[in-house]
C-alpha cells in the first residue's frame, strides 16, 4: 500500500508494533482513527503505520479494515517495529511521531492533547480500566497500581503505548534501540541527556491493557504481576 505525498506538506504519523494481537487490534485502531479526524487539527494529514511482526494469528486481516499502512517484518523485536515504522513515516515526511500499542486505545483528543503541550517529546500516562485477567489477583494488583502509579502531570513514567515526540529530536537521539524491552525508556533518556524539552503529562489519555503476560519479557505486564505479592 503507497502513500501520495504529491501535495502533502504537513503530516503527523503513528506507529503502532503489533505481535499476534487479534483480539485487541481493531478497537485500537477504532481509536486511533477518531483521534487522526479530531476538527482541532484542521484537517492535516495523518498516517497510521502498522507493523506487523511476526504475526502468525489474523491481526493483518483484522489491520486491513483500516486505513492504515501494514509494514511486515520478522524481528520479534519491539524496539526494531517501532524503528521500522518510525523510519517509514520519517520518509513519508512526517513532522510529528505518536507511538502507542494495539493493546491500548487512544482518546479522540490524543493528538491534539500531545501537540498542545508545545514540547519536544510527551510522555504520557496509561489507566487500566479493568483488571479482570489477573484472576484472584486482581484486586491486590489494582490496589498496587493505585498506590504507586503517578497518574499526574510531573510523572516521570514512560510508556510506548503514550508517547510522542518531533521528527527532529526523534532523529537527532538515534531512535529506537533494537530491544526486546525498555526500547521506550532508553530513547527517552537519550533525549533527556540532549536537554530536549520533555512534557510528563497526564493530559494524552490512553486506556491500556492489564493482561498480566504479555508479548515481552519484564514489560509493563511484569510490573502489574507485581502487585500480587
Amino acid at each position: 500500500m503507497g502513500v501520495d505525498l504529491s501535495e502533502r506538506e504537513r503530516m503527523i504519523g503513528i506507529c503502532i508494533p503489533v505481535h499476534n494481537e487479534e483480539a485487541l487490534i481493531g478497537q485500537c485502531l477504532e481509536s486511533v482513527e477518531h483521534a487522526s479526524l479530531h476538527p482541532a487539527l484542521h484537517q492535516e494529514t495523518v498516517v497510521v503505520a502498522v507493523v506487523l511482526d511476526s504475526c502468525q494469528d489474523t491481526s493483518a486481516a483484522v489491520a486491513s479494515r483500516w486505513p492504515v499502512i501494514p509494514l511486515v517484518i520478522g524481528a520479534k523485536n519491539v524496539g526494531k517495529a517501532r524503528s521500522h515504522g518510525a523510519d517509514y513515516l520519517l520518509r513519508l515526511g512526517a513532522r510529528w511521531l505518536a507511538f502507542t500499542d494495539a493493546d491500548s486505545c487512544v482518546s479522540a483528543s490524543w493528538l491534539v492533547d500531545q501537540l498542545s503541550l508545545q514540547a519536544d517529546v510527551v510522555c504520557g500516562t496509561v489507566e487500566i480500566s479493568n483488571w479482570a485477567d489477573h484472576g484472584v489477583h486482581a484486586d491486590r494488583a489494582k490496589q498496587n497500581f493505585d498506590s504507586t502509579y503517578a497518574d499526574r502531570n510531573g510523572h516521570r513514567h514512560v510508556h510506548g503505548a503514550n508517547l510522542g515526540m518531533s521528527a527532529w529530536h526523534y532523529r537527532q537521539a538515534g531512535g529506537f534501540e533494537p530491544r526486546t524491552c525498555g526500547e521506550d525508556q532508553a530513547l527517552v533518556d537519550r533525549l533527556c541527556g540532549q536537554g530536549a524539552n520533555i512534557a510528563w503529562s497526564a493530559l494524552p489519555r490512553v486506556i491500556t491493557s492489564a493482561r498480566p503476560y504479555s508479548r515481552v519479557r519484564d514489560g509493563f505486564a511484569a510490573a502489574l504481576r507485581s502487585g500480587w505479592n
